[in-house]
């Protein structure tokens, strides 16, 4: 049951500790469970953006800190930083919170973490939200790509502003630029260890959550895609994320409108990511 207008909102903070790393996280509201994983360099509040939307509909809400991020410890080792070790923290969460099956959602980083948990552990997901995902098995090798290096050395070297001064905003729309250099600058600020962030954009990207996408077809939950057109989230490409709502069974794909204007995607505007997960949520079973 949704909380009643303007009642009080109960933040229950935790920390779980696995494989030598302490995961920091929060969950809030009752009911199913739905769990929100970030992307790489963000942090858990970079998934919904704060919009309590799922725990009015009735949802409790779960979400983290991955390894070497916001508040959570780095990993022992700065090689251990991969899916494997990714998809293995997701599991020591539910694990200690209780939970035996949920609604996983997460975007780019995340987004694959959920997928490669799908594909190893399928009776404690009830569904998926897959957002953004950008790991293309057709391509990706052990190569990460050279933005990805720079962008690591750039924020050891010097930081916040080391990272910036490696990112290329040329692909960006230039409306959109201003923006998210705040967006940037604002997130990376939450890093306790930025050198694990560095550590993470160098193994992240060589790391392969899965081999091939045919792997996919064995996925038997309600899933849903969101995707970013190219003009404005052109590291996140459409027709992969078209080809991940091909290969997953009975997969839904939702994509904000064309433009002109350029239109913020659904990833980057909590409330509206929100909406898509309760409508995915409405077709999963958490009981199973």
């Amino acid at each position: 049951m949704a909380p009643a207008p303007g009642a009080q909102r109960t933040v229950n903070d935790f920390e779980v500790t696995t494989a030598g790393v302490t995961l920091s996280g929060e969950h809030t509201g009752a009911g199913p469970a739905v769990v929100l994983l970030h992307g790489l360099t963000a942090t858990r509040r970079y998934v919904v953006m704060g919009s309590r939307l799922l725990e009015r509909a009735g949802y409790r809400t779960i979400s983290y800190d991955a390894r070497g991020h916001g508040r959570s410890t780095p990993a022992a080792e700065r090689s251990a930083y991969g899916y494997e070790h990714l998809a293995e923290d997701l599991e020591a969460v539910l694990d200690a919170l209780g939970v035996r099956r949920a609604l996983i959602a997460g975007a780019s980083m995340g987004a694959l973490t959920a997928l490669r948990f799908a594909l190893l552990h399928p009776e404690r997901v009830a569904a998926l939200g897959v957002v953004t995902p950008a790991y293309d098995p057709t391509t990706s090798s052990a190569t990460s790509p050279p933005e990805r290096d720079a962008l690591a050395e750039g924020l050891r070297e010097a930081g916040v502003e080391g990272f910036l001064a490696a990112y290329d905003f040329t692909r960006i729309p230039e409306q959109w630029r201003k923006t998210v250099a705040t967006v940037v600058r604002q997130r990376l600020a939450l890093h306790q260890h930025p050198d694990a962030v560095a550590d993470a954009l160098e193994v992240v990207p060589r790391s392969r959550p899965f081999a091939d996408m045919s792997e996919l077809a064995t996925i038997a939950v309600p899933t849903a895609v969101v995707a970013s057109r190219d003009e404005v989230d052109p590291g996140h490409p459409l027709a992969l994320a078209e080809a991940y709502a091909q290969a997953i069974p009975g997969a839904t794909l939702s994509v904000e409108e064309g433009g002109p204007p350029l239109r913020s995607p659904i990833a980057w505007q909590g409330g509206q990511l929100s909406k898509v997960l309760i409508e995915l949520a409405a077709q999963a079973d958490f009981y199973t």
